[in-house]
This record gives structure tokens, sequence and C-alpha cells, in this order.
């Protein structure tokens, strides 16, 4: 039976905007396919992300470029062959194992193998801000069991201070999002470890993190935009101890678990990450979540409003999506 694909773009307000080194949010825009065959309908999104050369426009207009491909029945593994990893192959993966999915009369965990996610500790961010500001957001959150917070290059000292001052107990991340330079990398390291950091997340460049191989810092540094697929690992292993996987770099799923596999068989530790989206980014995400070390999903939580049914934060725990969302045989929610 053809399928049919549908291509919607998606605009999502954020209830507060979400500010980085690289720059502020105000929206998540995304993409969402749909794809029908007889009574069955998957769905997937990707969030395009200009730091990689993507646009909403681009990535519909990539979609719509093999929509008759999709249509014809190409699957997963075929999909990898006729598009590029990023946004776009990662809305049109996940749309196509949700329909798999219920074709089956199956989760996705049960297609992969692996028990189905259940609630698990996400990092909750504290945005980039004036150290005071942060310690107050960080107040509010100081009874969960995981903070990201956002530095830059300006006073990462007196921000990290603020936080770990207002929130003594949570385990922290910290992410400078590419700001820094080796010198602060190393002015840093006392103060990384007085804070009780567990993780420091893409200190260095991504094009200029030659000098972390064989460094040897006071807490583990994690590759986000060092590091997209299966042909990164190389570079990558020698210069970080654990590796973010966002299925918007892999491009999709599919993609995602054959690099935490392979990273996990280097010995490098995992972590799952995202953008700023909408729950149906993170359903999919969360079978990769299920076995990391770290996991950082707490991009639906900054938006005015979520799809229907979508996951949910209980103190800094991830309460997956409901039954039919994504990933299973039941009837899919509204959005």
């Amino acid at each position: 039976m053809r399928r049919k694909v549908t291509i919607s773009e998606r605009s999502f307000p954020l209830a507060t905007p979400f500010r980085i080194a690289r720059g502020t949010k105000t929206a998540a825009d995304v993409v969402q396919v749909m794809i029908a065959e007889g009574d069955a309908v998957g769905r997937g999104e990707g969030v395009p992300y200009p730091r990689y050369g993507e646009s909403v426009a681009g990535a519909v207009a990539a979609i719509a470029a093999v929509r008759g491909a999709i249509e014809d029945g190409v699957g997963r593994t075929e999909l990898a062959t006729i598009m590029p990893a990023g946004a776009a192959r990662n809305a049109v993966d996940c749309a196509l194992w949700d329909l798999d999915a219920r074709l089956a009369g199956q989760s996705v965990a049960a297609l992969i193998g692996q028990a189905a996610p259940g609630r698990m500790a996400t990092a909750l961010t504290i945005g980039l801000d004036r150290p005071d500001a942060m310690a107050a957001a960080a107040a509010r959150l100081a009874h969960v069991p995981l903070l990201k917070v956002k530095v830059d290059a300006g006073d990462p000292e007196a921000q990290l201070r603020a936080v770990r001052a207002a929130a003594p107990g949570p385990r922290l991340i910290v992410d400078p999002n590419e700001s820094w330079t080796m010198a602060v990398l190393d002015r840093m390291q006392g103060v990384l470890a007085d804070c009780r950091v567990d993780l420091l997340e893409q200190p260095l460049p991504a094009d200029a993190d030659g000098a972390l191989a064989g460094y040897a810092g006071s807490v583990p540094v994690a590759a986000d935009e060092a590091l997209h697929g299966l042909d990164d690992l190389d570079r990558v292993a020698g210069r970080y101890g654990v590796v973010n996987i966002k299925l918007d770099k892999t491009g999709g799923l599919t993609a995602a678990l054959a690099l935490a596999a392979a990273a996990r068989g280097r010995g490098l530790g995992v972590m799952t990450g995202c953008m700023i989206c909408s729950s149906l980014s993170i359903a999919p995400a969360l079978h990769i979540a299920a076995g990391s070390a770290f996991v950082d999903l707490d991009g639906p939580f900054w938006l005015r409003a979520d799809m229907a049914g979508g996951a949910s934060d209980a103190d800094g725990m991830l309460v997956p999506p409901v039954a039919g969302f994504w990933g299973d045989a039941a009837p899919a929610e509204g959005a």
C-alpha cells in the first residue's frame, strides 16, 4: 500500500527566553512529518539548527525532495542513503519508527529489543544570565537531582559559584557552548572541582579542540558540537570522555542507536541531549537516554504549551509521554 507523507512547520513559543553563549531563543521552530500507511500514522519531528547551517525551510525542502521515495516504501536503513544526517532526516526516521511500531502492533522498545523507557532524572537548565539571576533560578530548582548550567567566557566562575551556592544538592553539568579558550578552561579547573561539577560539556569550539587530546582536567569533558555521527568517533575518542548524542545531529533514532553502541564499545560515556523542542522529539530520544549516564531532555519544559500527551517534569524526573503518543501500537494522541 502506497504511503502518504505530510510535512508541516510548527513554532512553539517559549514560556521564558532561553539564553546560551551563542544567542537567545524565544520559540522552538520545528519540522514535523506524518507518514500514513492505511490506518496507521507515524510521526516525527526535527529541529533545524542554524549552528549546523540548517533552517526550517531547508529541512522542509530536503524532505519534499525525497517524498516520492518515502511514499514508495523506503525504509529506515535506505533512508540514510538518500538523506544526509541532520534534523530533516531525524523527522523522517522517527516517523518511520513510529509507523513501523503501529503496523507491527508492537512498541519501538520491543522492535529495538529493550524495555520501555520509564521515569528518569533529566537535567533542568539554568540559562545564561547575571550571576544573581542564575542563582535565583537555581534556588527554585535546588530540590531536583540534576542541573545544567549555561555559562560563557565573561565570568563563568561567578555564574557557577552563584548557582552552586543557591543549589548545593543537585549534580551539575556545565555547558559553555564552545565559548571558552584553553586559558579559561585551565583557569576554571579549581572552580569546577570546588563546585562539584560532574560533567563539562563542549568548552572549546569544535574546530579548535585539538588541545583536549590527553588533557587531564578535574572533571570529564563531553563532546556535543564536536560529535554528530560514527565518522566523528575516531577524532573525539582521544579528546573527550563522554559523547552527547542528539537525534537531530545523528539524523534519527536509527543512527543514534548505532552511535551509542559504538561509543560504549570504545569506553566512552553516553549522554543524551536535545534541542528546544516538543515532546515529539523527546519520545524517540528516551530510547537512547534509558542507557545513558547523563540525560538532558528538558526541551519541552521550556515551551509555553507542548503537544497534548507529551512528557512532563516531576521535580526533575522526566515522565514519558502517554501511551499512544509515539512509538507504540495505540492510536496516536492529537497534537
